[in-house]
């Protein structure tokens, strides 16, 4: 397949998915002594960017807008993400929580997380829980807006901001990883007795602490939580969710704006975050849309001229 025929059928959320699965390749062949199964995770990252193209091509030669081509995007930041949990350790062996907390203490006199200690109750634990586990549903809710109301190619820009706001973050992560306040600032196994809730409060935290790798005795939590807290990707693509529900004047907006503020207090009162955490989330959303936006400005007009332009000087170059 042509250069030019493969970006033809290719969506741009498509082409920045393989290739942040391609620098999570180079880093673990760059980094092969360190991790562990590095050679599992090429092969597979492979194999995930050539089901992309697959899906891409089905779609195209079939002649369907639907499926999972265009709802492949949502479980593959997943796959990412727990991809992230076997290199960022290895590869970068040092948590930057002092350095985090200091900057929090330095802003405020105080340490915010337990500062706000002193206004918990029962009732409001349960509900930011609920505030805050809701993140995994906001994206669903955003894109069947989208896909129901408008033409595919704007579900196709929603998506695109949404997997490229995740690949930035995850950069964050392996930049500053760090673990956050209910290990550093308060005793984890404590958190249930000092932070309870009502009737989901603790399955719920259980949930959450099985998608970050914690196991359900609370066994070695420190050692095994996942390096995911700078920036604070709740922050960051809650924000976002927001932008796009009101940019495509959504009936949901109105339901993702109350759940999206109580998640934004959630992640500093159930001890998540530190604040700074969420001053950089918000300064991610504000650089994923601004940048996003013109990437696919380029995409839809220039940039393709350019990948022609591109592929006429590779076949033209004398290779002898």
């Amino acid at each position: 397949m042509k250069l030019r025929k493969l970006l033809s059928i290719l969506a741009l959320g498509d082409v920045v998915s393989i290739l942040f699965l391609l620098f999570l390749s180079l880093l673990n062949l760059m980094f092969f002594q360190r991790v562990a199964q590095w050679y599992v995770i090429v092969l597979v990252n492979c194999g995930v960017s050539a089901l992309i193209v697959l899906l891409a091509w089905l779609a195209e030669t079939k002649g369907s807008k639907v499926g999972l081509h265009r709802w492949y995007c949502y479980p593959i930041i997943l796959f990412v993400f727990k991809e992230l949990y076997v290199m960022i350790r290895p590869i970068h062996p040092v948590d930057y929580d002092a350095l985090l907390i200091s900057i929090d203490h330095w802003l405020f006199g105080v340490h915010p997380t337990q500062w706000v200690a002193q206004f918990a109750h029962p009732l409001v634990t349960e509900i930011l829980q609920i505030a805050y586990f809701s993140y995994y549903l906001l994206f669903i809710i955003m894109g069947v807006g989208v896909y129901r109301r408008y033409a595919i190619e704007e579900f196709d820009k929603a998506a695109f901001l949404i997997v490229y706001g995740f690949y930035l973050s995850y950069l964050g992560y392996f930049l500053l990883p760090a673990v956050g306040p209910r290990f550093t600032l308060h005793e984890f196994a404590a958190l249930p007795a000092e932070l309870p809730g009502l009737l989901l409060t603790d399955t719920l935290r259980e949930i959450i602490n099985a998608g970050e790798s914690i196991p359900k005795d609370h066994s070695k939590a420190l050692d095994l939580v996942q390096r995911d807290v700078f920036p604070s990707g709740h922050t960051q693509l809650t924000l976002i969710v927001l932008v796009l529900t009101y940019r495509y004047k959504l009936k949901a907006r109105a339901l993702v704006t109350v759940l999206g503020s109580l998640l934004l207090i959630g992640t500093v009162y159930l001890r998540y975050h530190y604040v700074i955490d969420l001053v950089a989330g918000a300064l991610f959303a504000w650089f994923t849309i601004w940048s996003g936006d013109r990437l696919q400005r380029w995409w839809q007009g220039r940039g393709a001229g350019d990948f022609a332009r591109t592929e006429r000087a590779i076949s033209n170059f004398d290779w002898k």
